[in-house]
């Protein structure tokens, strides 16, 4: 996206929100950034030495991926030794390192397992959805929460709001 159309974007120009609106003439954000993740990692795999083609491409290659995109993170994840571990808010500087954040890799292995897909490669060998990856973004999500002294909370589902005692109401819907 070039600047000019960001401009116009942002300033709320009524030409371009009728061309945005229509998915064939521009892609989506998510769209956009589904692709520039996807040509992000094969350019990744193209630079290893040897370079990895996508069709022997598995989880170890993707775990890689993450921890080398670590080094561009902007969350500061205190280490254990810290003074500061375990405090939401810090009151001074430290030199603990800055990683990606954790809701960051999720989306992003979101976006690349949904690539993967719709570039041809086949779900059951999609190593976007590997185990080893859920355990890793797992590993994560609970380190950075202990680091900062907040624990994950998982949110709970709503339940849904029954009107009776009938068979029909207590039965799970799904």
């Amino acid at each position: 996206m070039s600047s000019e159309r960001g401009k116009d974007l942002a300033q709320g120009s009524n030409e371009d929100h009728q061309q945005s609106q229509s998915s064939a003439a521009t892609p989506s954000r998510y769209e956009s950034q589904k692709r520039r993740d996807w040509n992000t990692f094969g350019q990744y795999l193209k630079n290893q030495r040897p370079p990895v083609p996508l069709s022997q491409c598995n989880c170890n290659h993707v775990l890689d991926f993450l921890r080398y995109l670590d080094q561009f993170g902007k969350t500061k994840v205190h280490l254990q030794g810290c003074m500061f571990y375990g405090q939401p808010e810090p009151p001074a500087p430290c030199t603990c390192p800055l990683r990606q954040a954790w809701g960051s890799l999720d989306a992003l292995i979101g976006r690349l397992r949904a690539a993967y897909e719709e570039n041809g490669g086949p779900p059951e060998t999609n190593p976007f959805a590997s185990g080893a990856i859920r355990v890793y973004l797992r590993e994560v999500r609970d380190c950075q929460a202990k680091a900062r002294g907040i624990p994950y909370k998982k949110k709970k589902k709503k339940p849904s709001p029954s009107t009776g005692n009938d068979e029909s109401s207590s039965a799970m819907h799904f």
